[in-house]
């Protein structure tokens, strides 16, 4: 078996050229290191180093081990710092933000798994869409925020931020059973005109993309209800009063007189979560993005 500090001693010969350079690197004596080598030397059972002048240069073996001893320090060094975030005592309060699709659907297994494995860790949770929230978490009023973008609007992440991907979900057509478009599988959003659309509420960015999506692909009807939650949207399809498109993050079941078809295009989107960057270590913060990522493996891939 390699001692780590030999290992050491070799990446540091490696990444600086000379013993001398390496022993200062390590806090340690020329002789120290010429030492630790040797002794590496005789655990490989091969030669590490040959001369090169006045000094000494890695072998093919010692250039192979060295490669090897970077990635295992590498580990050892993620190691630590992962059982030094362990021992943080994760307790207080965690303050989360989210779009209302993620709250109904990732949230409740995510906070379950959180409070698992974290009983003294408290949360704060609150509905908001990514206009409302990605301010916020700037200003320092929210740790974490979930939210979405969408392939054909995306959101502006601010640069003091960092976002962890957690799924990918695609956007359905929902149609009145009626609707002379409702036998198909698919259909492009233009052939949609005889109908009003139902959208998500008024002022929202949800709103905003279906109108900018409805512009963009030619869809002429307009847009004739501004409801903030799916299944009354779903609802109201049923009833025949419009057409809607219902992610399948937010979509439970679907009602009699509905019928769900995919689009053409796609209409794609990325749930991420989004924290301050200084605070990416910090033990209560990480601890949620670890659960928010581990339920949304849950739900495999929607798309």
């Amino acid at each position: 078996m390699f001692s780590l500090e030999r290992m050491r001693a070799l990446h540091a010969l490696a990444t600086h050229g000379t013993v001398a350079a390496a022993a200062t690197a390590l806090h340690l004596t020329p002789s120290g290191v010429s030492q630790q080598l040797g002794k590496l030397e005789r655990e490989a059972g091969q030669r590490l180093l040959e001369p090169r002048g006045r000094g000494v240069r890695l072998t093919t073996a010692g250039h192979v081990l060295a490669r090897h001893a970077e990635r295992i320090l590498a580990q050892v060094e993620q190691a630590r710092v992962d059982l030094e975030l362990l021992r943080e005592d994760v307790t207080g309060t965690v303050r989360v933000g989210a779009i209302p699709t993620t709250l109904h659907a990732l949230l409740p297994p995510a906070l379950a798994l959180l409070r698992d494995r974290h009983q003294g860790l408290e949360v704060a949770l609150e509905e908001g869409e990514a206009e409302e929230t990605l301010p916020r978490i700037v200003a320092g009023g929210l740790d974490v925020a979930v939210l979405d973008s969408w392939e054909h609007r995306p959101a502006v992440v601010p640069p003091t931020t960092s976002r962890t991907t957690l799924l990918h979900d695609v956007a359905d057509l929902a149609l009145p059973a009626s609707h002379r478009l409702a036998h198909r599988k698919v259909v492009d959003l233009a052939e949609v005109d005889d109908i009003p659309w139902i959208g998500w509420s008024a002022g929202s960015g949800c709103l905003d993309w279906l109108a900018h999506v409805l512009r963009h692909h030619g869809a002429g009807a307009r847009i004739s209800c501004a409801i903030g939650n799916y299944p009354t949207q779903l609802a109201l399809v049923a009833g025949n009063v419009g057409a809607a498109v219902v992610p399948r993050l937010g979509r439970d079941s679907v009602p009699d007189g509905v019928r769900v078809l995919a689009t053409r295009p796609a209409l794609n989107r990325v749930i991420y979560a989004v924290t301050r960057s200084e605070d990416d270590e910090r033990g209560v913060v990480r601890a949620c993005v670890d659960a928010l990522t581990a339920a949304s493996e849950r739900f495999g891939n929607l798309v």
